[in-house]
């Protein structure tokens, strides 16, 4: 006799928590610094418990940066993946982006960060990263890509396209984020950057 597969959910499992001190954050950080399945995100006394469940997170994010990747190697642009790692302003704010990058050369504070979205939590993102002045903030969510350029005041505004990569059409990624095989998006997305350049 067999039993029938529960069908998983899909969705992240968000748990918000509200008037949180950095210590108190800071104490449930390293109470939870082995499982790696849950991702923190703190701001100013805002905490959220997030869980991803299912695959479409990580294979939003895996595809976009193989896709961003391909593009940087075929146009020679000289990058550094960051990946996933911790952007802290003690007191005030803890994030870990999706993925990350430098581009040019290695850096402290990485050019890019990317953000994928599958459930809303309170926080604004775009603060956690603006004490470590991140010039650019990338977000997917429900099927749209939008980049916010951190400006000249300190604030980011959303822009139509990267400021590393002009020439390069955020729906065309899109496109290729959409389909249904990975590697036959990677490589037909390398085939469309060849002809054009």
């Amino acid at each position: 006799m067999s039993i029938p597969l529960v069908d998983q959910p899909t969705e992240e499992k968000l748990v918000t928590l509200k008037d949180v001190s950095w210590e108190q954050f800071k104490g449930i950080e390293g109470h939870l610094q082995d499982n790696h399945s849950v991702k923190l995100t703190y701001l100013s006394g805002v905490l959220e418990i997030m869980s991803p469940v299912g695959d479409k997170h990580e294979k939003v994010k895996r595809t976009l940066g193989l896709l961003l990747e391909t593009y940087m190697r075929e146009l020679g642009i000289r990058f550094y993946a960051r990946g996933g790692f911790t952007l802290e302003e003690p007191g005030y704010a803890s994030g870990t982006p999706d993925e990350s990058y430098s581009i040019g050369t290695e850096k402290e504070i990485p050019d890019i960060v990317l953000e994928i979205i599958v459930t809303s939590g309170t926080i604004n993102r775009k603060e956690l990263y603006k004490p470590k002045k991140v010039p650019e903030v990338w977000f997917w969510k429900s099927n749209s890509l939008k980049i916010f350029s951190l400006n000249d005041s300190g604030e980011y505004e959303e822009v139509n396209r990267s400021r590393f990569f002009p020439n390069l059409d955020p729906a065309l990624l899109l496109d290729y984020i959409a389909m249904p095989d990975q590697y036959d998006a990677v490589a037909e997305f390398q085939q469309v950057i060849r002809n054009q350049h």
